[in-house]
């Protein structure tokens, strides 16, 4: 009889004998990365938001009404798409705790527009920014159509159902929390690196940490998948995936271009060199998914050095020291059943 494979159609229950260990290790390393909203003081924000400039206020209206939404339509997707396809339970152990880390972003930009838009008129606009305000629309709008993709399937019965679960996967690992939440990250930690807005920073560190762990298991599940059936891998698949990579960095380049402007007001901080970023990460999220690069742009922000994007090929290997609790108690992962 032959061993199961990831996406076979049904629901193992059993934790024993483990098929995925490292998915399990990936859900402990997750536990010990735990952190709460209520250790962020956003308080301290709001003299560096008096004196900002009008353009400056712009920008971070525009991203605090992206962060309104963005991780609740990736809560959505895993909930409807991604839990019941990936068929091992040490898996969808670790996707329930990026459902709980997700529900924690979402507190997160909860408090931070509360914090941020002590107006309730303006509040409300930004919570509602998907429906008026045409370049986190367009955002949206992609992120949707790809939740659409599979249309309710119910099982991956046939080698077309499982392409379709893998490029909606890789669209939200490598589109959404790859690109558009790196694409915020930036603007981020340009006001970090003038000396303005420090609580954000510091959230946005443990928020930047988590969304590397989540894209890098769906990573895992795709390197998983592929071993396990390679012919779903082809041609194809792979100029889907360019394709798709190259909409969300003009859905994201629109954003920047609505943010920045189209010139240099912002010193560092432009449309143009955000352009080249939003190029850079792509390229790194088609070669971390075996395909050619596609832009060869280089990071034009030395302020994401410590955040760059290729530190995350060593992301497990290394300690996050910054913030964890402790977890006690050893699994033996070859114990037989």
């Amino acid at each position: 009889m032959n061993e199961p494979m990831l996406l076979d159609p049904g629901m193992d229950l059993t934790l024993r004998p483990m098929r995925y260990p490292d998915f399990y290790e990936r859900y402990r390393a997750a536990i010990r990365n735990t952190w709460t909203v209520e250790e962020v003081d956003l308080h301290s924000d709001l003299a560096d938001l008096a004196r900002m400039s009008d353009r400056e206020r712009h920008l971070i209206n525009r991203l605090v009404a992206f962060f309104a939404t963005g991780d609740s339509i990736v809560a959505n997707n895993l909930v409807l798409n991604l839990y019941q396809h990936v068929n091992a339970p040490e898996a969808r152990l670790y996707l329930s705790r990026q459902l709980f880390e997700e529900a924690v972003h979402v507190q997160f930009y909860l408090t931070l527009l509360d914090t941020y838009l002590p107006d309730h008129d303006e509040r409300a606009r930004a919570f509602a920014a998907v429906e008026h305000i045409p370049s986190i629309r367009a955002k949206a709008e992609f992120c949707f159509r790809w939740i659409d993709s599979l249309g309710g399937l119910r099982r991956l019965e046939t080698r077309e159902d499982r392409r379709a679960f893998l490029l909606n996967l890789i669209c939200f690992a490598a589109c959404i929390e790859g690109l558009f939440f790196y694409g915020a990250f930036a603007y981020v930690y340009w006001f970090r690196s003038r000396g303005l807005l420090g609580g954000l920073a510091t959230g946005t560190n443990w928020v930047f940490r988590d969304e590397s762990m989540h894209m890098e298991f769906a990573f895992s599940v795709v390197d998983t998948v592929r071993a396990e059936e390679p012919g779903l891998f082809d041609d194809e698949l792979g100029a889907q995936v360019v394709t798709m990579m190259e909409e969300a960095v003009a859905a994201e380049l629109a954003f920047a271009l609505d943010l920045c402007g189209d010139g240099d007001d912002l010193g560092r901080m432009s449309a143009a060199r955000m352009r080249l970023y939003l190029e850079y990460v792509a390229d790194r999220r088609l070669a971390r998914l075996g395909l050619p690069t596609r832009y060869g742009s280089a990071n034009p922000f030395a302020f994401m050095e410590l955040q760059d994007v290729q530190e995350l090929a060593n992301f497990f290997e290394r300690r996050v020291s910054a913030y964890q609790v402790g977890v006690v108690g050893d699994v033996t992962l070859d114990e037989a059943f």
